[in-house]
């Protein structure tokens, strides 16, 4: 120690908990939520001490790796025994973190910004893996007219994204007996507290997925909306929260019985479904739930106007798995049918379908579900506007003679991503094909600005790394563009494992990415 200063390299981090190395060959274990943004293994780090030795504050000196952390560390152990000392620094209560805020419409930015000391009843939680979802990018569009979004998000930005997953760093003494240090989580953001529709990645200054680290406040708790996660890759857990949204549209559809006014909630087991505009990230999770659940149709059509989606789509979610499942699985490109609505007609025999699902808030699909339903059909409008004027016809001759009916759905609710994440992690449901794109959080902001015109299905964003949104396609290409760096060898092996689990992203290649960080995958 020099003039009240220790130095210290980062050894390792073990459930939330940093090992340093200090210069005087001891070791020391403290919180890693009070190390500065950026902190990873390999790191040189300062910390200012008082006279007793325990440190106020933590100083990022470098984040260099490889060489550096071997370097350091030679140089630092000096005696092969080190003693170990439990430390609490005080600078926890101004501890820094980078996350994505929106100050107003399509005004979205990476900043630094500070975090201020829990209280009792909220959590301190360090953010791993957040897909970016379209209502983030509506969200950001719309600005504070958005239902979720403050009316004072100029003066009070909030921290958006809201399909998270990581793991808790400090528990406030309220909840010190139902979660602790380490345990990993993911939030069902749709709370419903006492009637507010404030959501966290929408609503809150402290509380969103594009944060390295968030403070969960006390209303997620309460409404039960911290959910632990065993997967065994934070990815699956980001993606929970989509998959629920989907779940909870297949329990909202009814249907009724002539003679009775009981609605019977869900599709119809053994009927007939339809995914309209299904070919995306979310009709392919729909799609896989829809083989997979205990109310599985015997024929499911999912429609597109792209042939390369629905190409992927049936190598993803095939044909043959859904077989096996007793359900008749087909991708139709209906692009090219003069009259698209007798076109899916004919499929089921003139019948119709019993539930149809509409992924996009186009006037035309829309339309189209209306004019496929069977009696007591049940269209789900799944997908959410951005006007909001947007509207279509619909036959009202058949919601009375036919019975055909109309549900809208935003979202699960809590029950919805526990089957989610059950699901997952019993491996009935494989959501990881709904991923094509993986970033870093200097990417997170334009990728949800320009969301709509960037090609393929989910984009996967890791909050501790920097990395351009780059498709899963492309690592290859990437790997040679910048052979000889430290990225291009994070890509050469990023596509090499993706490769050998059939292009898709996977656990190996999530601790791939997280090795060169303080993160434990």
């Amino acid at each position: 120690m020099k003039n009240g200063v220790l130095h210290l390299v980062l050894d390792r981090v073990e459930e939330g908990i940093a090992v340093l190395v200090g210069e005087d060959g001891k070791t020391y274990d403290v919180p890693l939520a009070s190390l500065p943004a950026g902190s990873r293994e390999g790191s040189h780090v300062d910390a200012s001490s008082e006279e007793d030795g325990k440190p106020l504050s933590f100083t990022l000196i470098s984040g260099e790796t490889g060489e550096n952390k071997e370097r350091l560390l030679r140089f630092f152990s000096k005696s092969e025994k080190s003693a170990k000392n439990k430390i609490e620094p005080k600078g926890s209560d101004k501890m820094k973190t980078k996350a994505v805020r929106l100050h107003s419409a399509m005004d979205l930015r990476l900043e630094e910004i500070e975090l201020p000391e829990i209280r009792d009843d909220e959590i301190l939680a360090c953010v791993i893996s957040d897909s970016i979802c379209m209502s983030s990018h509506k969200a950001v569009k719309q600005g504070s007219a958005h239902k979720r979004v403050p009316d004072d998000v100029e003066e009070n930005p909030v921290i958006i994204g809201h399909e998270f997953c990581g793991r808790i760093e400090k528990v406030g003494a309220k909840w010190a007996d139902k979660f602790k240090a380490g345990d990993k989580f993911v939030i069902q953001p749709a709370l419903n507290y006492k009637g507010s529709l404030a959501a966290p990645g929408y609503s809150y200054k402290y509380c969103g997925g594009a944060s390295e680290y968030v403070i969960i406040p006390p209303e997620v708790m309460i409404c039960d909306c911290l959910l632990p996660y065993d997967g065994d890759a934070f990815f699956y857990g980001s993606l929970a929260e989509p998959m629920s949204c989907i779940v909870g549209g297949f329990h909202a559809n009814y249907h009724v019985k002539p003679g009775s006014y009981h609605h019977e909630m869900g599709i119809v087991k053994g009927g007939k479904a339809a995914i309209l505009a299904g070919a995306g990230p979310m009709g392919l999770g729909a799609a896989d739930y829809a083989v997979h659940c205990d109310r599985a149709p015997s024929l499911l059509i999912v429609t597109d106007i792209d042939d390369a989606r629905l190409k992927r789509a049936a190598e993803i979610v095939t044909p043959e798995e859904a077989a096996r499942h007793g359900v008749d699985l087909r991708f139709v490109n209906t692009a090219s049918a003069e009259d698209p609505v007798a076109f899916l007609r004919e499929m089921t025999g003139g019948e119709g379908f019993d539930d149809v699902f509409v992924y996009a808030p186009v006037k035309s699909v829309v339309e189209t579900g209306d004019g496929i339903l069977a009696r007591d059909g049940c269209l789900n409008f799944f997908a959410g506007p951005t006007d909001p004027a947007f509207s279509a016809l619909f036959n009202f001759y058949n919601v009375h003679y036919g019975s055909t009916h109309i549900v809208g759905t935003s979202g699960g609710n809590t029950d919805d991503m526990k089957e989610s994440i059950s699901m997952m992690e019993k491996g009935a449901i494989n959501p990881a094909g709904m991923i094509t794109h993986i970033g870093g959080l200097n990417a997170y902001a334009d990728t949800v600005i320009d969301l709509p015109s960037i090609k393929g299905a989910k984009k996967l964003v890791y909050t501790h790394v920097t990395l351009p949104l780059t498709a899963i396609a492309d690592f290859g290409a990437k790997a040679a563009e910048l052979a000889g760096t430290p990225e291009g060898d994070l890509f050469a092996d990023l596509d090499a494992i993706c490769s050998a689990h059939g292009g898709l992203w996977c656990r190996e290649a999530e601790e791939r990415i997280l090795r060169d960080t303080a993160i434990n995958a």
